[in-house]
């Protein structure tokens, strides 16, 4: 997923995805060794002993003490500079002058990867801030650290912060920057519904070539797409989107994925799903719900498949899928079981019949617990009354 981009791609968070490979067991192992070496360079290039000493702490890098303490001598000597440039400014310059002092000191410590002196330093630089802007890259910084230790209460709170200075003022730019942000939160803790909407929100505004490239953005648009949207939404906001056709086809398997699944091809659609499930394995914030994505496509393309029919053989099925009858039979029961679909197996018949709930079936449901809720109330209200 390194597609070209009009901007880089922030160097820390390409280092995050380096390691997050590097400590993958499905990594192969020739693999591994490139991607140590180009760890190790990243670390020596901006001299981030702060890192280097938590990987060796939990057995991710062997601990070459001579190489820690020669980059802990430079961190010293580059921020003694930096506090030397900050007096100066407080002594001799303006306002904004002693503010840039603070804001470099606070990248320093970004750049070596020292976490909670970058937000200590970040802080400070906030109370030396007044324009609402400059207070809302300095929430982004501290997105991207959150992003990077994959901190998810920083990055809440930071998001929370950045909407009530919204409410002070604020520009459309930074504004959409910031729901590429929060889309990327959203995805990674499994609310793809709302990832989907804020990422779709995104797509003729997208300008964060910091968090990723635009390939990889669009790849995140219709993967929780897929499994978010209607049919007729689908094709209006993703299929027929000139934005998503300009890009994925530079996507592999990425086209195939979403055209076979709208257009009903299943064989072909399984195919390309088994070739997007190693980009889905290999991607940092996709990762942890591998298994949880992987089932809810299934359910999306299962309940599709079933709802052109009242009743259709187990066989029938397995051929347009291209798979086995066992399997099919395996992967349903899996999914009627967990509620995700309305049909039944008869087994001796080889048959799957469809009870989808229509809409009056389910108000009627719905008013006859809630009479009983109330029904209840009122019994136990009654009791009190007579007490």
């Amino acid at each position: 997923m390194d597609g070209g981009g009009e901007g880089t791609q922030q160097p820390h968070l390409v280092l995050a995805h380096k390691l997050f490979l590097f400590t993958h067991s499905d990594v192969q192992d020739i693999e591994k060794v490139r991607l140590k070496d180009e760890v190790m360079s990243s670390i020596k290039a901006d001299d981030m002993a702060p890192l280097y000493e938590t990987l060796a702490a939990s057995s991710v890098l062997d601990l070459d003490q001579g190489l820690l303490d020669s980059m802990r001598a430079k961190n010293e000597e580059e921020l003694k500079k930096f506090d030397e440039k900050i007096a100066d400014a407080e002594e001799n310059l303006g306002e904004s002058e002693v503010r840039e002092a603070h804001l470099a000191k606070a990248l320093y410590y970004i750049r070596i990867s020292d976490k909670e002196k970058a937000l200590e330093q970040l802080k400070v630089t906030e109370s030396k801030t007044v324009a609402v802007g400059q207070k809302m890259d300095l929430v982004f910084y501290t997105l991207q650290i959150g992003f990077f230790y994959m901190d998810f209460d920083l990055i809440s709170k930071s998001i929370d912060k950045a909407k009530t200075l919204f409410e002070e003022g604020g520009d459309w730019e930074r504004k959409n920057r910031l729901k590429v942000y929060e889309g990327l939160y959203s995805m990674s803790t499994r609310n793809f519904k709302k990832a989907a909407s804020l990422f779709l929100d995104s797509i003729s505004t997208f300008t964060t070539y910091e968090l990723f490239t635009y390939e990889t953005f669009i790849f995140y648009t219709v993967l929780t797409s897929i499994i978010s949207l209607d049919r007729v939404s689908l094709k209006q906001k993703v299929v027929d989107a000139p934005e998503i056709l300009t890009v994925i086809g530079k996507i592999p398997f990425l086209p195939e994925f979403l055209n076979s699944l709208y257009g009903c091809q299943y064989k072909a659609f399984f195919s390309a799903f088994a070739g997007l499930a190693e980009q889905i394995k290999f991607d940092r914030y996709l990762n942890p719900h591998f298994r949880f994505y992987m089932r809810e496509v299934r359910t999306v393309v299962y309940s599709q498949f079933l709802e052109s029919y009242k009743s259709v053989t187990i066989d029938a099925m397995a051929r347009a899928f291209g798979v086995t009858v066992d399997f099919i039979d395996l992967e349903l029961s899996g999914f009627i079981a967990a509620g995700k679909l309305h049909c039944k197996i008869d087994k001796v018949a080889g048959v799957l019949e469809t009870n989808r709930p229509d809409a009056k079936n389910a108000l009627y449901q719905a008013t006859i617990k809630q009479g009983d809720v109330l029904l209840n109330r009122i019994q136990k209200l009654s009791r009190v009354i007579d007490l």
